[in-house]
């Protein structure tokens, strides 16, 4: 009998470290295959996963700027690569469980080519 396998790591634990990415979400392919009327709302919960993901936080908060311009097209027609900000912050609340969350922020972007995922300084 083989010897068994080695267990992966555990997901590391988030750090404490402040920082801000800038990526590129192919909002095309992960919402292919839903119907119409979920689209856009979709979208949304696509881009949390994606940021909770990448940024290592349960709590994300999704920008109004950001929302406006998933619905801007209308519920059906979402736009099909976004540019995001992603920024890792302190959360001032004190009741809160989380020490960190995640805002997701849209960047205007007029061409997607090229484009790699970037640490922004912080302003």
């Amino acid at each position: 009998m083989a010897p068994p396998r080695k267990q992966r790591e555990k997901r590391k634990a988030v750090t404490n470290e402040v920082i801000t990415k800038e990526c590129t979400i192919h909002m095309h392919k992960k919402i292919h295959g839903i119907g119409f009327k979920q689209k856009a709302p979709r979208a949304i919960k696509e881009i949390r996963k994606f940021a909770e993901k990448m940024m290592g936080t349960p709590d994300v908060r999704v920008d109004t700027r950001l929302n406006k311009h998933i619905w801007s097209q209308g519920i059906r027609h979402v736009p099909h690569r976004l540019r995001v900000r992603l920024a890792r912050k302190r959360n001032e609340d004190e009741d809160s469980t989380h020490r960190l969350y995640t805002l997701v922020t849209h960047v205007p972007c007029e061409d997607f080519k090229g484009k790699q995922t970037l640490n922004v300084d912080n302003e």
